[in-house]
């Protein structure tokens, strides 16, 4: 009976230290700061790559054949519409005039010289209309030659910059040329040329004001250029156009938007990323710091009601200055995320919330 007893006893006092070592083993209860996520009011900028052109970009070609004789510009020059370019050599040219004036001044004699037969009958109309005929041929080949010789000058047809001159005094030009002289831009506006897929085009219509297509680009807001340096433009522009129909290929559509330029400062062929302001009101924003990435997931953790860690899936799309997300799915106002620990707590972990103001660890991750 005693051997019973006292391994009896020596059972309890094992089971009473196991109980003792599992309370001691049992994690504490650890606090962490939560934020309870209520609406706000943000703005989105969708980026799209853009190729810049000015408002009209004129290749300059000869009209006539011959040799540049002068060139009166150098690249990259401001020119005014009508200032002369380039003189091509019109020695020949010149000489065929003045035996064509020439020629029409002897027609123009002859014709005076019968008029005053035929009044007086002596001889017949015939002969006068034929002079008429010579002089009117002389005046058409003068005049031919006259173009020629003034198309001999080249002059810029719009205000613009002058681009590259591939061709130099001595060179043989025509109408055939396949490389242009020159190209003459107007870069008092700058068109920004980019696409869109049709998920974007529908996104970006279904969110501006208005009741028709034209109405709503029209009103839609103004755009941001951030340059090939990676600086902002420091005029705002304006989307003017859509394509009529997506690209059959690509499935993309076409668009024009077009920035002041008044100091010439973009060029033709330049290179930019267009900025497309959303307003959004009422949205749910969260800082990207409170949120996972796993596998090809955005996770955000919260507390249930019995304050437990629990990781839940979110749609987001990035705020513009890489801080915040505004999340389309997944959370619902008033749900308290974790914003302190993430990371490093596992799903289902019980914590101790401390409810940080919403408002305020918004505006302190601003800074």
């Amino acid at each position: 009976m005693k051997k019973i007893s006292l391994t009896i006893i020596s059972l309890v006092l094992l089971v009473a230290c196991g109980k003792k070592n599992e309370e001691k083993a049992a994690p504490p209860v650890m606090p962490y700061k939560v934020v309870a996520v209520a609406p706000s009011n943000t703005t989105l900028l969708a980026e799209y790559p853009a190729t810049l052109e000015g408002a009209s970009d004129v290749d300059i070609r000869a009209k006539v054949d011959g040799y540049i004789e002068k060139i009166y510009v150098q690249e990259g020059q401001e020119v005014k519409a009508g200032q002369i370019l380039f003189k091509l050599e019109t020695q020949t040219a010149n000489q065929e005039a003045n035996a064509a004036k020439a020629k029409m001044s002897a027609s123009q004699v002859e014709v005076n010289r019968l008029k005053p037969l035929v009044d007086r009958n002596i001889i017949s109309d015939v002969q006068l209309e034929t002079a008429k005929a010579n002089l009117a041929s002389a005046k058409s080949t003068y005049q031919s030659i006259v173009a020629k010789i003034n198309y001999a000058t080249i002059k810029s047809p719009v205000n613009g910059i002058v681009g590259n001159l591939p061709l130099k005094v001595g060179s043989y030009v025509n109408s055939q040329t396949a490389e242009p002289m020159t190209r003459v831009s107007d870069v008092s506006t700058i068109f920004a040329y980019f696409s869109v897929n049709e998920k974007q085009q529908l996104d970006i219509m279904m969110n501006a004001e208005g009741t028709s297509f034209q109405s709503k680009i029209a009103k839609m807001p103004r755009v941001n250029l951030i340059l090939s340096n990676g600086s902002l433009f420091d005029q705002k522009g304006k989307i003017e156009t859509f394509s009529g129909q997506a690209n059959t290929q690509t499935g993309s559509f076409n668009v024009r938007a077009s920035f002041a330029n008044s100091n010439h400062l973009l060029r033709s062929g330049g290179s930019g990323t267009i900025q497309i302001p959303t307003d959004l009101q009422n949205v749910i924003l969260i800082p990207q710091n409170a949120t996972l990435e796993l596998q090809d997931k955005r996770i955000v953790l919260i507390t249930d009601k019995e304050n437990k860690v629990k990781a839940v899936p979110v749609e987001v799309r990035t705020v513009p200055g890489g801080r915040f997300f505004v999340v389309d799915k997944g959370l619902n106002v008033g749900d308290k995320i974790l914003i302190e620990g993430v990371g490093i707590v596992s799903e289902g972990t019980q914590i101790k919330p401390e409810v940080v103001d919403y408002s305020t660890i918004m505006e302190a991750d601003k800074k």
